[in-house]
């Protein structure tokens, strides 16, 4: 399903507006010591991802303004964190994720609704004084997995608490996507694992205090554009100067390794199974993790509609483990994009954020220039 921009609120008529306002305190607790703290901020780039390129966005920048020249529109098709999306950020923006959760974030970074800036430092405020002392969705589900079952509890009260405040019309649509945004960040930051949800560390530290900050939101482009759709699908109708397409290189689901972060920002609460809390992730699944690969990467750029086409990938070939190793073949990349122009490769030498087990040396990420005809 494609969503943009603005989504289709909940049926929730029925829920209080706030709990701040109209629970018992049995609850919670608020800090009242705390509330004057001062507020941390954080960017788009205080995130951990697998294939974030945020370490190699000077080189890529460098490219992209050297072999594109002037351009007015940039796409970031498999956006991710929006790290390259960031750089152009005078630009008139497309950027996607099949991911909600990454959607969600996009709002926050690119989104052009207006949002109250003191209204979010309230509401964050708020959140970081509460100790919340009942279970609910996601204490039971995930308390002393990922996190400790306190922090569980504030994670599970603080979301719905966005929800609800949504509902009531007391956020739109922007700023609840900012303070998810803010839920989502601080709840990375003391995860209990080593970057990814795949699997938590047994006998971890969980001792570490959630705490919500403030995002550093630059000056949006009016005309930017969000999408959270299949990319094939997209790219039939949407069309940029540059398009960036940075996919999935092997076959590790970037649900499978989100998937926490995935139900957080949905919020449905589904159920969850296995030692790691899976939620089902059937509808989340990329063709370009599978053998399909090849056959999805040239009917998206058969149907691309722009004048370069800016491709990462790496040269991991066959130089790891089975799931570690490229779904796309040089040969094939190179074949399907000179059908489409004038092809130039640069390559710089990174070693990039894995899933903890694989070691490769002389990793290198590409960058594939294709001027369109």
């Amino acid at each position: 399903m494609l969503v943009k921009e603005q989504e289709v609120k909940k049926d929730c008529s029925n829920i209080a507006i706030s709990e701040f306002s109209s629970r018992p305190p049995l609850m919670l607790v608020i800090d009242n010591k705390s509330e004057n703290q001062q507020l941390c901020s954080f960017s788009i780039n205080n995130r951990r991802y697998l294939g974030n390129k945020y370490k190699l966005n000077e080189f890529i920048k460098k490219i992209i303004l050297k072999e594109c020249g002037k351009f007015e529109s940039f796409a970031d098709l498999f956006a991710g964190t929006g790290a390259v999306a960031s750089m152009f950020q005078d630009k008139h923006l497309i950027v996607n994720d099949i991911l909600y959760s990454n959607y969600v974030c996009y709002q926050t970074w690119f989104g052009t609704e207006h949002y109250s800036q003191s209204k979010i430092q309230n509401y964050i405020q708020k959140y970081n004084t509460l100790i919340i002392k009942k279970d609910n969705y996601w204490s039971k589900n995930y308390g002393n997995t990922y996190f400790s079952k306190e922090n569980c509890r504030k994670i599970g009260f603080i979301r719905e608490d966005i929800e609800q405040n949504y509902s009531a019309n007391n956020l739109n649509n922007r700023e609840k996507c900012i303070l998810i945004t803010s839920l989502l960040y601080a709840m990375d930051k003391i995860a209990n694992t080593c970057g990814h949800y795949d699997a938590y560390r047994k006998n971890g530290e969980l001792d570490k205090d959630l705490v919500l900050g403030m995002p550093l939101i630059q000056k949006t482009n009016p005309r930017n554009e969000i999408y959270n759709t299949d990319i094939n699908q997209l790219a039939k109708f949407v069309s940029a100067d540059v398009v960036y397409l940075d996919p999935p290189y092997n076959s590790r689901q970037y649900c499978d390794a989100y998937h926490l972060l995935e139900n957080i920002a949905r919020w449905e609460k589904p159920d969850v199974y296995g030692v790691a809390k899976k939620m089902d992730r059937t509808a989340l699944k990329s063709d370009y993790c599978t053998i399909s690969a090849t056959k999805a990467f040239e009917d998206l750029i058969k149907n691309i509609q722009t004048k370069y086409i800016i491709l990462s990938y790496n040269n991991m070939a066959n130089k790891g483990n089975d799931r570690s190793n490229a779904k796309l073949l040089d040969d094939d990349i190179m074949r399907i994009l000179k059908s489409k122009g004038k092809v130039k490769v640069f390559s710089q030498d990174y070693k990039a954020f894995s899933t903890g087990k694989s070691n490769i040396e002389e990793n290198a990420e590409r960058l594939f220039v294709c001027q369109c005809f």
